[in-house]
């Protein structure tokens, strides 16, 4: 079942807010390979988007094999976030100087390195959990469930189709 415009949004909207996120590839040998990476951009219309380097064992996992997984995380929030879909390489000077930011000078020399490539992620379908905050609450919440069998007061779990 196709997702609602309101469950896209409100996906889209809790993605924005965490910006580290797991990629998970299929490697050469069939295993699957996660690494952190930063998202540079995160919207449902134009995909989630990461840079990469051109010569990275991800970008030719990605060639083979293009459906990914990226999982975000905020424990803080209690909110976790797993994103099935299909990515690419994309080389394209004009989109890669837009997402340029001085944080990345850490891994590449500039907008204009060679070696930088955009990863594109077309999302194809997700599911959230976003569960109450604070420590005692959280707690709480296990607890009434363990001895209730009741687990409706652990907060929103949502699947969404997206293709």
């Amino acid at each position: 079942m196709q997702a609602s415009e309101e469950n896209r949004v409100e996906l889209w909207k809790k993605i924005k807010d965490v910006k580290i996120a797991m990629l998970t590839s299929v490697g050469e040998d069939g295993r699957l390979y996660s690494r952190p990476m930063y998202t540079q951009q995160a919207d449902g219309d134009d995909g989630l988007w990461f840079f990469s380097a051109k010569s990275s064992a991800k970008a030719e996992q990605i060639a083979r094999h293009h459906e990914v997984n990226v999982g975000y995380g905020d424990p803080q929030k209690n909110l976790y976030i797993s994103v099935a879909g299909r990515a690419r390489i994309v080389d394209d000077p004009e989109k890669e100087r837009e997402l340029w930011n001085p944080m990345n000078k850490a891994f590449f020399e500039g907008p204009d390195d060679p070696d930088l490539v955009l990863l594109r992620v077309d999302a194809e379908r997700a599911e959230y959990w976003d569960g109450p905050t604070g420590k005692m609450r959280q707690l709480f919440n296990m607890a009434r469930s363990a001895v209730t069998g009741d687990h409706g007061h652990a907060g929103e779990n949502e699947k969404i189709e997206l293709d």
